[in-house]
């Protein structure tokens, strides 16, 4: 496949790259400053650009097959960066060929008990919580769009930590996914296989998803 990525300098994003690269896909990586991106490969054309310069990434959007946002606020730590960057590429995409779109979520939003989220915790880092909730807002977002989009936003384990990749996971909904011990984890190598495997899944369309041990 042809593939456009968002965030192809971030742990997470750096990880879809690989992992997409390795499964023989064709990736345009977007990102702000080519600098920092080191990666080289024949299927890998990096454009330097935000999600905000529509018409720079539609330019190749347009022969692809799928378009990933792997997107952090931590650049400018501004919590508005996610839901606005949701918007901006449902918004364009919508109209488009191209209908496909994979997210990159947040583990806060997911429940631990009806109408409870990680986020509702006593216990969750304070340093944590701006990305989190611009990570819920990012997803009501998705939810309230009425754009022609077959999105997925894939939210990850409590935990996600480097690690070895497996391919073996879970897939859920909405609640917080935990294993025998309570634990909820995933790689983020096995984090970025279950987003790929994603793509072609049309039983995930326009769905939140979580992926866990």
């Amino acid at each position: 496949m042809k593939l456009v990525l968002f965030g192809a300098t971030g742990h997470i994003g750096h990880a879809i790259l690989d992992e997409a690269l390795a499964r023989g896909h064709d990736v345009t990586a977007i990102v702000r400053e080519k600098g920092r991106l080191a990666s080289t490969h024949p299927r890998l054309h990096v454009v330097e650009g935000t999600v905000e310069e529509t018409s720079l990434w539609l330019a190749y959007a347009k022969h692809a097959d799928a378009v990933i946002g792997a997107i952090s606020p931590r650049r400018n730590g501004t919590a508005d960066t996610l839901p606005q960057a949701a918007q901006t590429l449902l918004d364009t995409l919508d109209g488009t060929n191209l209908k496909r779109l994979l997210w990159v979520g947040g583990a806060g939003s997911l429940e631990t008990a009806p109408g409870v989220t990680v986020l509702d915790n006593p216990h969750f880092p304070e340093a944590w919580k701006p990305e989190a909730q611009a990570h819920s807002r990012a997803l009501d977002v998705f939810r309230a769009s009425k754009a022609n989009v077959d999105w997925t936003f894939i939210s990850p384990a409590a935990l996600i930590e480097d690690g070895e990749r497996t391919g073996k996971y879970r897939v859920g909904g909405d609640q917080l996914l935990v294993d025998a011990k309570g634990v909820s984890r995933i790689t983020v190598a096995d984090y970025a296989a279950a987003l790929l495997d994603q793509l072609d899944n049309k039983s995930t369309f326009r769905k939140r998803i979580t992926v866990a041990y």
